[in-house]
């Protein structure tokens, strides 16, 4: 009972600490804009992506988008299509729309921020996850009763064997309560569907482990964390988890609304994915971010120029080199450490390097690509869950990474 009492007040802690001191102290990091044709792209080219924006717009796929390139650590492209809200008022798209990231949290947020704990000597990848969540369990060979640890490594790569999702609604009559805790109980003890190592499952509750081992390790939420160590290093202006709970008035303004719900209201400023929004209450490794496509754009500048843009470092160059390449020994399953690598033919098309390119999409209808031998960042923010969660950008990302690939000249 004790040990319960003590996890209860940690994460209450934590929530605490979160909401005070997540607030924004951006650096003045401003991501150099330049032509396309001065950093060997065609301007007249990269309008084939605007094309095939426009018609998805037309089709009714998605009510709008934002889309910004980088090369050369330098933005070259910045552009908004259509609008951010259809329901219950039409109002036009922006560049400095502010999107819910869903998914794009593993790697903004969860990844980063391990890979800067990382590189301060904060943990091994082989560590063993019991290590700093002694209730969570192993694999067990159901055949020969054999246990497999689960690693750090194993949670990044999405190849640790547990489920990808948990269903919110199940949780709350199993524990009756929206609880941090009680998510990360339900985790301890889940089935592991695979020995660690041996497949590739992508899982939230896997970065939600992780998120749980860094504020274990560090004593802070990882919104504060992230906060303090990545958005604001880079000068992120417009990037922050819960801006609605947080009354983040500047960030509202800009924020895209969601999923309209049951009682005809909008989601607007909150978190999309039940377990971000509900049970990790807007602080959660797997979803649950807001950015712009121009903060994107400095992330993804960085990581292109080995951890540094305007000289300002947020991580080391071997760190990101880390980071963002397949470990050995994972090379079946074709991720690194948070971010996509080849485990995914033909998502982000088919013109960047075809084992070093890194991306990672968002159920919200968000993806960011980085191929660090082309020097080429793409942001494309399609808000496809508005009003309705019925849109598909699957294949319109594809194409818009065509076209990006083939404006470059050079």
């Amino acid at each position: 009972m004790k040990k319960r009492l003590f996890y209860t007040t940690l994460a209450g802690a934590l929530l605490l600490l979160c909401t005070s001191c997540c607030q924004q102290k951006s650096t003045d990091v401003v991501l150099e804009r330049a032509t396309p044709e001065s950093v060997g792209m065609s301007s007249e080219k990269l309008k084939n992506a605007d094309d095939v924006i426009n018609a998805a717009i037309a089709e009714r796929t998605i009510p709008g988008a934002v889309l910004a390139v980088v090369k050369n650590s330098k933005l070259v492209y910045l552009k908004a299509y259509g609008n951010k809200s259809v329901y219950p008022d039409t109002i036009a798209m922006t560049e400095n729309t502010v999107f819910d990231l869903a998914s794009l949290t593993k790697v903004a947020s969860t990844a980063m921020s391990m890979a800067h704990l990382l590189e301060r000597g904060g943990f091994r990848l082989e560590d063993k996850v019991s290590m700093y969540i002694p209730e969570f369990q192993p694999w067990v060979d159901p055949e020969t009763g054999e246990k497999v640890d689960i690693r750090i490594i194993d949670l990044l790569t999405h190849s640790s064997g547990l489920p990808s999702y948990a269903n919110t609604s199940e949780l709350l009559e199993r524990y009756g309560v929206a609880h941090p805790d009680t998510l990360m109980s339900y985790i301890n003890s889940v089935p592991r569907l695979f020995r660690p190592t041996t497949r590739y499952e992508y899982s939230c509750l896997g970065f939600i482990t992780l998120q749980n081992i860094l504020q274990r390790i560090t004593g802070k939420p990882l919104c504060e964390y992230a906060q303090e160590n990545i958005f604001d290093v880079l000068g992120m202006k417009h990037t922050a988890y819960g801006p609605k709970t947080k009354n983040m008035k500047e960030i509202m303004e800009l924020v895209a609304p969601t999923v309209k719900q049951p009682d005809g209201s909008v989601l607007l400023g909150e978190a999309q994915d039940p377990l971000g929004r509900i049970m990790n209450w807007e602080n959660s490794g797997n979803s649950g971010l807001f950015s712009s496509a121009e903060d994107l754009a400095l992330l993804a500048a960085a990581l292109m120029n080995g951890g540094s843009i305007n000289g300002v470092s947020v991580l080391g160059k071997h760190t990101v080199e880390a980071m963002t390449r397949v470990p050995e020994g994972f090379e079946h399953v074709g991720r690194s450490l948070g971010w996509e690598n080849y485990s995914m033919p033909g998502k982000y098309g088919c013109m960047f390097h075809p084992t070093l390119t890194f991306a990672h999409t968002g159920h919200t209808g968000t993806s960011i690509l980085v191929d660090p031998v082309a020097k080429v960042g793409v942001i494309l923010l399609a808000h496809r869950v508005h009003p309705i969660d019925t849109g598909y950008v699957g294949r319109l990302r594809a194409l818009v990474c065509n076209a990006v690939g083939g404006a470059i000249i050079e």
